[in-house]
């Protein structure tokens, strides 16, 4: 069964991409299932080459640990050997870096939204707007 559709990406995507505009920022959106596979990646008009590759890592991060990876981040605090080390054990598929937020169905992770190419408070900001859509 099909969780998070190509519809849904692209609602996530959407909103995501016009929080980015009115942020004024460049931005690359990525949506992933809960296994971290991709349904839908956009780059926008002006964003890096690099920003698709760091948005869906940030995605699979955050499917992956079923949390906001701004929460990862807090907690390299605590744990820095591990949090620190996240993107060399997934081979560079995980990037715990701000910027993703899990996707919730009746109180399960069906995928995550990762952002790139602003700051790492800009794409979280996108990434929210992106799981606000889909939640309204």
């Amino acid at each position: 069964m099909i969780e998070i559709t190509l519809e849904m990406a692209e609602t996530a995507v959407k909103a995501a991409q016009a929080k980015a505009k009115d942020l004024g920022t460049p931005m690359s959106v990525s949506v992933v299932d809960e296994a971290g596979r991709l349904v839908l990646c956009a780059r926008g008009d002006g964003a890096s080459f690099s920003t698709t590759d760091t948005s869906k890592a940030k995605a699979v991060a955050a499917a992956a640990f079923r949390r906001p990876t701004k929460e990862m981040n807090e907690l390299r605090e605590s744990a820095p050997q591990f949090w620190g080390n996240i993107a060399h054990v997934f081979m560079g598929q995980a990037l715990p870096s701000i910027g993703a937020v899990p996707i919730h169905k009746e109180g399960r992770v069906i995928g995550a939204i990762g952002c790139g190419g602003g700051t790492g408070q800009q794409d979280h900001e996108c990434a929210e707007a992106g799981v606000a859509a889909l939640q309204g």
